[in-house]
This record gives C-alpha cells, sequence and structure tokens, in this order.
C-alpha cells in the first residue's frame, strides 16, 4: 500500500511544517483502520508482527477534529 493511498488526518491545520512527511501523522484506511505514523518506541517489546509509535498528544486531538468526534 501507497502512502497515497490512506487519508491524511493530521499535519494540515496549524501543527509543524510537515511537507517533508517526516512527522507524526494519523491516516485512515479505506477500510476504517488507522495508520499511525511517530517515533519508534522502545517502551516495551510487542507481540511478534506489531510495533510500537509515540506521536504527540496534539496530533491525536487533530486526528479527532479531523474525524468531527
Amino acid at each position: 500500500m501507497a502512502r497515497n493511498d490512506l487519508t491524511r488526518l493530521t499535519g494540515n491545520v496549524g501543527g509543524p511544517n510537515c511537507d517533508d512527511d517526516d512527522c507524526a501523522n494519523v491516516y485512515r484506511r479505506e477500510s476504517g483502520a488507522f495508520v499511525i505514523q511517530g517515533d519508534v518506541s522502545r517502551a516495551f517489546t510487542p507481540p511478534d508482527g506489531e510495533g510500537l509509535v509515540e506521536i504527540p498528544e496534539a496530533v491525536l486531538r487533530e486526528a479527532v477534529r479531523a474525524l468531527g468526534w
């Protein structure tokens, strides 16, 4: 799947300049599932096939606003 197949919910309004796509972001797949981009976290070891990322609270708040929740 390519990034342009996803709906970007964050990084568009009043946030940091993310033109080079290196900022934490929340994306939504057509299926309704979310894809999260952020710094790799080593808070604990997740099960095989899973990963951990850290994203700022402001990014989550922006995603919620974009969804109208």
